[in-house]
């Protein structure tokens, strides 16, 4: 059967550096990963160094996410980041990439989160805020298995496809 196991990124090596960079330049992943305000924004490549992976472990705590012993992912957490759209303290801004296509569509992704509010909520935060762009339809039925709702909308946040789409922030209480 396979497994899926997290962990703590705790070192920027060139090897984790190399595959980020792969997985952040995914044409497939590009419009689902981060905001883009152009066609221009969804072409423009993302190098991801051993030096600014190291400069994000200073702000976020980053998990890889690993199944049948493959790197296939990676997840983080912010804690009160200025982009909240409800700026409650305490709260862990998370953001999740299951950057293997193979691995995708295999319930990954629901473990690695449930692994990653274990982590949230051993850290003593008791609300999760995320964002999920409108189209992303799987993201979104994702999330709301798992209990998270919807708090707001932004609108004209992300480009993709011609045209301009917004960005659904939802949040998750910790018990």
């Amino acid at each position: 059967m396979a497994t899926m196991h997290c962990v703590p990124l705790r070192e920027a090596t060139p090897e984790i550096a190399a595959c980020l960079t792969r997985w952040e330049n995914d044409p497939y992943l590009v419009p689902l990963s981060r905001p883009n305000r152009s066609q221009e924004d969804l072409e423009r490549a993302q190098i991801v160094t051993p030096d600014s992976l190291a400069q994000r472990l200073v702000y976020q705590r980053m998990y890889l996410i690993y199944h049948d012993e493959q790197l296939v992912g990676e997840m983080n957490y912010q804690v009160d980041p200025a982009h909240l759209f409800s700026k409650i303290p305490g709260t862990a801004w998370l953001g999740i990439s299951i950057g293997e296509a193979a691995a995708r569509g295999k319930g990954i992704g629901r473990q690695a989160l449930r692994y990653l509010e274990g982590e949230i909520r051993a850290a003593g935060l008791a609300r999760i805020e995320l964002g999920v762009f409108a189209f992303n339809a799987p993201a979104l039925a994702l999330y709301q298995r798992l209990g998270y709702q919807e708090i707001g909308r932004i609108p004209g946040f992300t480009y993709w496809q011609g045209q301009m789409w917004q960005d659904i922030r939802m949040e998750k209480a910790l018990s």
